[in-house]
């Protein structure tokens, strides 16, 4: 008797059928999103999602956004300046979803926009500002004129991208739902190893409106860190006087 072996595919089951946490749009699914598209890497295997950062709030905000218990690891790689965190659910539908939306493997040079409704972009941008963007403040003290020194108190929040679509999008977005402009410049970098990076800068004025619409209500999820900068920014910031100034002495003159 001859036996013939035959290779049989076993189908995977209906993604209906399968116990996955819901995936309508929500203010912590688009936040969530908002990381994976800055932090975040979908593997070629078409089930594992990667989430990576040295903060281990943000790694946690996000299992938690996504209603999964993953387990989080950690690399104390000399590569990474500090511990990096990370967490890697192995999720066919989340995967597939994802893949809808307008994220994919290696998507860092030629990622554009994301399909994600415009009541949940705050949410989605708040989190894109966690993973890669910036809230940056210091004390200008160099304006002088007249024999006085003024103080100025400078404030951008920017956010960056590898990819020129992708953060001309977001720039669009903001424009449409904000009428917030922002500029557009590229980082060129001169490593030949590295590509120029591209960031959308908002000025003081723009950047208290832009916090104040991402942040729109209490107990957001977010990277607390980032949030009590944001919060010590508007507290401040908004009530400080036009002009401070003092005088220069003719010995300093």
């Amino acid at each position: 008797m001859r036996f013939t072996l035959v290779r049989v595919r076993v189908p995977l089951p209906a993604l209906s059928k399968m116990n996955y946490p819901n995936l309508n749009w929500s203010p912590e699914l688009a936040y969530a999103v908002g990381l994976l598209t800055t932090d975040g890497n979908l593997s070629k295997d078409g089930r594992h999602i990667t989430m990576r950062s040295t903060d281990l709030d943000l790694i946690q905000t996000f299992n938690q956004c996504l209603k999964i218990n993953n387990k989080i690891s950690i690399n104390n790689s000399s590569a990474f300046r500090k511990p990096c965190y990370r967490v890697q659910p192995s999720n066919v539908k989340l995967y597939r979803w994802l893949i809808k939306k307008g994220l994919f493997p290696n998507k860092s040079l030629t990622i554009g926009s994301i399909k994600i409704p415009s009541r949940y972009f705050r949410d989605f941008l708040r989190g894109h500002l966690d993973g890669d963007g910036s809230i940056i403040t210091y004390i200008d003290k160099y304006n002088h004129y007249r024999s006085r020194v003024y103080t100025n108190h400078r404030l951008w929040v920017i956010f960056i991208s590898a990819s020129r679509k992708h953060i001309e999008w977001i720039s669009k977005q903001i424009k449409l739902l904000t009428k917030l402009k922002g500029s557009i410049i590229e980082r060129p970098t001169h490593n030949k190893n590295r590509v120029s990076m591209w960031s959308l800068k908002f000025s003081k004025k723009e950047s208290i409106s832009l916090l104040k619409w991402i942040y729109y209500k209490p107990n957001l999820p977010c990277l607390q860190r980032k949030f009590l900068h944001a919060q010590e920014v508007l507290n401040t910031i908004p009530f400080e006087k036009r002009k401070i100034y003092e005088k220069i002495s003719k010995l300093q003159a």
